[in-house]
């Protein structure tokens, strides 16, 4: 039996992870960790034989985690979150399982498998070593332990995914972040509008915030965020809001409480 932890921000992604394990005859779940330091905490406690770890947290990111455990009592990791093609090759490459978001379930299948093959004969040395192999590979000079995480520079790791997955029901749709113009919230749904479409998807502003590409698409109103490279005219207003304009003719409020984004469009 796999003792499992699902360590996610994102309360959405840890719920479907769990929902897609509880048909995993051998893993048991023993609970969830909403950000990195409270998987510390589990961790240390429980002492899980296998972890699914998110990079992309606020605060304390997955490696993090990393850094502060004892490596002697290091679990099997399978990180779970959207890497750009040049991080996907480096994990293959040095045998560190990951899995994509949004979850595939023969693609999760495949990781419990492989996490099982090494379950038997595993050793907590081979495992360190092909993440600090990864992690050198990725920050470009030798890196000799797991520590030493923490001094490198690794956020080629944890790049905003270029497309955004917007689902329903059973169908998923891949949406280019650049593509997208505006993006607003009707109630529980959110409105992504992209090529002349716009897309619904059941997310709040916040968690769609993060998943979201900060050089690219920015929030200027509680309830909308735009792609800064489709406004075409920005018009102050008496009030101290600004209206912008897009090249699609849309016009959208970026009220004062997000007047600091004024620096995305000088």
């Amino acid at each position: 039996m796999l003792r499992t932890l699902i360590v996610d921000d994102e309360a959405l992604a840890r719920r479907g992870l769990r929902h897609r394990l509880q048909s995993v005859r051998d893993v048991h779940v023993i609970g969830e960790a909403r950000n990195g330091r409270e998987a510390l905490k589990v961790i240390q406690e429980h002492q899980p034989d296998l972890v699914f770890l998110d990079i992309q947290m606020p605060g304390m990111d997955g490696f993090d985690v990393l850094r502060a455990l004892e490596p002697d009592k290091l679990p099997s990791i399978v990180f779970v979150t959207a890497f750009d093609d040049f991080a996907i090759k480096a994990f293959e490459a040095n045998a560190v399982d990951y899995i994509l978001k949004p979850i595939e379930g023969e693609r999760l299948l495949d990781a419990l498998q492989r996490v099982r093959d090494r379950q038997g004969a595993r050793k907590a040395r081979k495992e360190r070593r092909s993440l600090l192999n990864l992690v050198s590979e990725i920050a470009g000079e030798p890196i000799d332990s797991v520590a030493a995480l923490g001094d490198k520079d690794l956020d080629r790791l944890k790049k905003k995914p270029a497309r955004l997955a917007i689902k329903d029901g059973g169908k998923t749709t891949w949406v280019k972040q650049e593509d997208i113009e505006w993006v607003d919230a009707a109630g529980d749904y959110m409105c992504v509008h992209a090529n002349g479409e716009t897309h619904i998807m059941r997310k709040t502003m916040k968690q769609l915030e993060q998943e979201l590409d900060p050089k690219l698409l920015q929030r200027v109103h509680r309830s909308a965020i735009v792609n800064i490279k489709h406004v075409r005219e920005m018009q102050s207003h008496i009030n101290g809001e600004y209206f912008l304009t897009l090249t699609s003719g849309h016009t959208l409020k970026l009220s004062r409480t997000y007047k600091d984004k004024l620096k995305y469009f000088s």
